[in-house]
C-alpha cells in the first residue's frame, strides 16, 4: 500500500464512505462500485483510473470479507486463454509474486481497459488488507451461487492472515 493510500484511509471524510456502505449492507444491498458512475466519489480522494483497484479500496473501507471481480474471463490463467488453448486456470493464489505478475502481463480483457494486471493489483490490496478476492466470469451471474456454496469457480486470491 502506498503512502497516499494510507493517507486516504486516515482522512476523516472516509467515515462518509464507510457509513454509506454499512447502511447499504444493513439493508441487504450489495454495493456495486464503478468509477464511471454518475455518483461523486470525492470522499475516496482516489484517481485510480480503473475499477479493480477502486473496488479493493472500497473493500478496505468496508472491512470486506470478500471482493468479487466479475470479468469476461473465467479467472486467472497461466497464459492468455484467447490465444493459447492450453492455458490453464489457476484456481487459488495465496501469494502475489513476480511469477504471478509476469503471468498477468498487460493482458487486456475483451470488455475492459485495465486488463489482468489491474486485477492482480486489486488482489494484492485485498490480500494485504485481510480479505479474499475472486475473479469470476460475469457473463453468468448465477455462478455467484456456486462461489458462495464453496464450489471452485474462477480464481480465489487468499488473504494474508
Amino acid at each position: 500500500m502506498c503512502i497516499r493510500d494510507r493517507y486516504i484511509l486516515e482522512t476523516p471524510r472516509k467515515n462518509n464512505v464507510e457509513n454509506t456502505f454499512y447502511k447499504l449492507i444493513e439493508h441487504n444491498i450489495i454495493p456495486v462500485v464503478n468509477e464511471n458512475d454518475t455518483v461523486a466519489i470525492d470522499e475516496l480522494e482516489l484517481a485510480v483510473g480503473e475499477n479493480d483497484s477502486l473496488a479493493a479500496h472500497v473493500g478496505m473501507f468496508c472491512h470486506a470479507d470478500l471482493l468479487i471481480i466479475m470479468s469476461d474471463i473465467d479467472g486467472f490463467f497461466d497464459g492468455d486463454p484467447r490465444s493459447n488453448p492450453d492455458a490453464k486456470l489457476i484456481p487459488v493464489v495465496d501469494k502475489i509474486d513476480d511469477r504471478i505478475r509476469a503471468l498477468a502481463g498487460d493482458a487486456v480483457s475483451g470488455l475492459g481497459s485495465g486488463g489482468m494486471i489491474t486485477k492482480i493489483n486489486a488482489a494484492e490490496i485485498a490480500m494485504d488488507a485481510g480479505f479474499d478476492m475472486a475473479i469470476i466470469n460475469g457473463r453468468n451471474p448465477d455462478i455467484l451461487y456456486d462461489l458462495f456454496d464453496g464450489k471452485q469457480v474462477g480464481t480465489v486470491f487468499l488473504a494474508n492472515k
